[in-house]
């Protein structure tokens, strides 16, 4: 399964340390003007080497278009590019290739196919996002012209988290520190916190809020293709991505009297006085922001010694070596970002396709 989607799908290629990572987008409309600094600008919020509290890997990550495009437009055939590994450090992989590394991909994968790329990863590596950025950045162009738009930050490093809802801080402050964080003084508590795991060998998981504003009701199937079902599918197909969670979510301990989003009429249109539903109703957008939250894991690849088995199911000590992010978080929100947009414009496209 390395295609995503129903309408606007994104078949993605490549792996940490191969040639290239790359995609073919199907289903998105013709005449779209493509912005191709926009396009280069979300990647390089994805790219590594980027800050000091992310992996020193240096890549350009420049995408290179190759169908699909005609005088800076989207001509409605599948649109094809790709973006060169230039930087790889396979031998800093050589002593992992017969280990089982903890809670990596390698066993499973290996069970599954028999065989594994054991550089970087591989196709399980985060690098493969790449191409969800690239397509994401695409339906964020076409979201745009319809009045929605799609924002995500970094919510949550370890113990230090925002307290207040997203409506209580200015979007405008996510890129002006290397965490991606709204709110300045908790950006350099998480800071802190990520240098002092990454002086250690360690890593650090956390939490990234997305919001979407402008959705029109009526986007979401009402059984198997509820809106709110795909947003999280997309969501834990990311990599360390371990749960997801929509409008009040998991804050359950509230009566129905409490979170009960009432309707109202305001200037002729059909509203909620609150919107504790994440503005989805049954699967179906109701027209309010929808709001979510995603779980990311620490990194699994940890510069401290472990006790893991090897292919031989013999029990050795190891260490890895290498390039790695002590915490995912700063460059997984434009990849919150992309897989939300993606999942947008999709089911606004079915939608419109009935």
């Amino acid at each position: 399964m390395n295609t995503f989607g129903n309408i606007f799908r994104l078949t993605s290629f490549g792996e940490s340390h191969g040639k290239a990572i790359g995609g073919v987008i199907d289903g998105c409309p013709a005449g779209l003007e493509v912005d191709m600094d926009f396009i280069q600008q979300e990647l390089d919020r994805r790219r590594p080497g980027q800050s000091r509290v992310t992996t020193p890997r240096k890549e350009a990550d420049t995408v290179v278009f190759l169908s699909g495009l005609f005088e800076g437009k989207t001509t409605g055939v599948p649109i094809g590019f790709m973006v060169e590994n230039t930087n790889q450090h396979s031998s800093d992989y050589e002593n992992l290739k017969d280990v089982f590394r903890p809670s990596h991909a390698d066993f499973t994968y290996y069970t599954k196919y028999g065989i594994r790329d054991y550089r970087g990863g591989g196709r399980s590596s985060a690098r493969e996002t790449i191409a969800r950025v690239v397509a994401g950045a695409i339906a964020k162009l076409y979201l745009k012209q319809i009045g929605i738009s799609v924002t995500a930050y970094t919510s949550q490093i370890g113990s230090v988290a925002l307290e207040r809802d997203y409506t209580q801080y200015d979007f405008n402050e996510i890129e002006n520190n290397i965490v991606r964080c709204p709110d300045p003084q908790k950006a350099e508590e998480m800071i802190r916190l990520i240098e002092e795991v990454k002086s250690q060998g360690d890593t650090i998981g956390g939490v990234i809020t997305g919001v979407i504003q402008g959705t029109p009701a009526g986007l979401g199937e009402p059984v198997f293709g509820k809106l709110h079902a795909a947003l999280g599918a997309a969501m834990l197909g990311i990599n360390a991505v371990k749960g997801f969670e929509y409008g009040s979510g998991f804050d359950v301990d509230h009566r129905g009297s409490e979170v009960n989003d009432s309707f109202v009429k305001e200037d002729g249109k059909m509203s909620t006085l609150t919107n504790h539903s994440g503005g989805i109703q049954a699967g179906i957008s109701n027209g309010q922001d929808i709001y979510f939250r995603v779980a990311f894991k620490p990194v699994s690849t940890i510069l401290r010694e472990q006790k893991t088995a090897d292919i031989q199911g013999d029990t050795i000590l190891f260490k890895a070596r290498g390039r790695h992010d002590p915490c995912v978080l700063p460059r997984a929100v434009p990849i919150v970002e992309a897989m939300a947009a993606m999942t947008l414009l999709d089911y606004y496209l079915l939608a419109k396709s009935h």
